[in-house]
């Protein structure tokens, strides 16, 4: 995954958060003091060391398809089971995919040049493993830039490849379709690999750089991305150069699951999903990206049982698989409830990293006042929660936009209302940021996003313990609510948010189309 991008507040509503001036109530006003103070940075990262153990012991990695993934989902079993909760394990088959060592990319003729992996190529996710040598044979003519109001649809049907010479390899701009129907027809037309350029739209930089790109499922030949100025220069010298392509992956079906545990006390009619995936990255053990968010929830559902809370909502605790993959696990669970399972569902708090080593204190903007859409309707309401509770602990926050790239994506696409915390990802802490946060301006928030360094040390102590608080005081406001999370947003009741799914297939930003 290349990007993960937050939309930030206006410069009006910084300035207003960053005073703390919101005088907005929480949904059922009890006092969560003694949740949160049984809810400690110590017991949160004692579940990160475990994930951490797991990892060690598995190859490095607790991604979805791996024994990490399976080891890491039997110890926050064995913890909630131990607590009293009903567990169940929702098993499902995903598309795996892992490159095992980074593409081999030359030109053979007319002269030979070695290119160089992430820098001139990219592997697409779920490229099929090979090694080839061929003629580049560009794929329609339509190798220019678009214009603003055109795109490429070069390789989307298979009368693109009429006159394609089997055993060349396939050069196909981006634009029009997913990205899986370009290289699909290119394999039936006998292509033995395809190399996507990037569209090279004017006014949209995102079109014309190198782009990391998923297929969505495993092809049957090999493929790479490029940019646009690259594949305009190999189009150019068509059918006199030759290309050497060698790809070395993992690209299959395999199986993986959702943990749910549920309280036994609670309305089934009110029901709280509080979810935070389980994998990591193929990259590394995970244990910012989503170990905090696993950890923090484990936690709370610990001290809840530990407290004796009865909810008056029932909560259900959700830990996802497969959300690198593309949200696979939480739209596999979303997918299998039935419209009465669906509508009993209040509400879904999402957490998905909260101890960024350079944080930040960000909000889902569920009323969509810095940010469109907003979340369904009631969406407002659990992001007020968030703002009361930050305002009146005097942290200073920030709004990102619902833009369906983590796992609340698949409830707020169903009208079902949605809310979370996030502390950044790869993207750069600006300097207002940086007063506001207390943060390294000119820094990633994570630094270690999706890498091998993403380890227990790969941490705030400070900025996890104050999102566990605040996630802690969401969660049993939410226990408590008396009424439905409803008519509080500007979303009109039942609304389906809209998705970038067309752009990004998963919240690393591996891009589909």
């Amino acid at each position: 995954m290349q990007t993960k991008k937050i939309l930030l507040s206006s410069a009006m509503a910084f300035a207003v958060m960053a005073v703390g001036t919101a005088t907005v109530s929480s949904a059922a006003g009890v006092n969560s003091k003694p949740l949160r103070n049984a809810v400690t940075l110590e017991g949160v990262r004692a579940h990160q060391q475990a994930l951490q153990d797991v990892a060690d012991n598995n190859d490095g990695t607790r991604a979805s398809g791996t024994p990490g993934f399976d080891a890491s989902l039997r110890y926050v079993k064995r913890q909630l089971d131990a607590a009293g909760y009903l567990t169940s394990v929702q098993r499902f088959e995903f598309a795996y995919f892992e490159e095992l060592v980074p593409a081999v990319f030359k030109q053979l003729s007319p002269e030979l040049i070695t290119y160089v992996y992430d820098k001139n190529h990219l592997t697409m996710d779920y490229s099929a493993s090979g090694n080839v040598s061929g003629v580049v044979q560009p794929v329609n003519d339509n190798i220019i830039p678009p214009t603003e109001n055109s795109s490429s649809t070069a390789g989307c049907q298979a009368k693109d490849f009429d006159g394609f010479i089997p055993g060349n390899i396939a050069l196909i701009q981006r634009g029009g379709c997913d990205f899986a129907d370009k290289v699909a027809n290119a394999a039936e037309a006998g292509a033995v690999a395809a190399i996507i350029f990037n569209e090279g739209n004017p006014g949209d930089p995102e079109r014309i750089p190198l782009f990391g790109g998923t297929l969505g499922t495993p092809a049957d030949i090999p493929a790479l991305s490029v940019a646009f100025a690259f594949g305009r220069k190999l189009s150019n010298a068509a059918e006199s150069v030759t290309l050497r392509i060698k790809t070395d992956t993992i690209s299959e079906i395999r199986q993986t699951a959702n943990l749910l545990a549920e309280t036994r006390t609670g309305r089934t009619d009110r029901v709280v999903v509080v979810g935070a995936h389980l994998d990591s990255v193929g990259a590394g053990p995970g244990i910012n990206d989503n170990g905090s968010g696993t950890a923090g929830i484990l936690e709370i559902a610990l001290k809840i049982s530990e407290l004796k809370i009865k909810p008056v909502n029932q909560l259900r605790f959700a830990f996802w698989g497969a959300e690198e993959s593309g949200l696979i696990g939480s739209q596999h669970y979303v997918d299998g409830l039935t419209k009465a399972e669906r509508d009993a569902i209040s509400l879904n708090l999402n957490f998905d990293m909260i101890g960024s080593p350079n944080f930040g204190r960000f909000v889902y903007d569920g009323d969509g006042s810095d940010s469109e859409p907003a979340g369904p309707n009631g969406s407002a309401q659990i992001e007020e929660v968030f703002n009361s509770y930050f305002t009146k602990s005097d942290l200073a926050f920030k709004s990102t936009a619902f833009d369906g790239r983590s796992d609340y994506g698949p409830f707020i696409e169903r009208g079902i209302p949605a809310g979370g915390l996030f502390t950044g990802a790869e993207d750069i802490m600006t300097a207002k940021e940086a007063t506001l946060f207390g943060g390294k301006a000119g820094k990633a928030f994570d630094p270690c996003y999706h890498q091998a360094c993403d380890t227990f040390d790969n941490n705030s102590d400070t900025g996890l313990d104050q999102m566990s608080d605040a996630a802690a005081d969401a969660v049993l406001q939410f226990a408590m609510i008396p009424t439905r999370v409803r008519g509080n947003s500007t979303a009109r009741d039942g609304a389906v948010a809209s998705v970038n799914r067309d752009t990004f297939d998963f919240r690393g930003g591996h891009l589909r189309r």
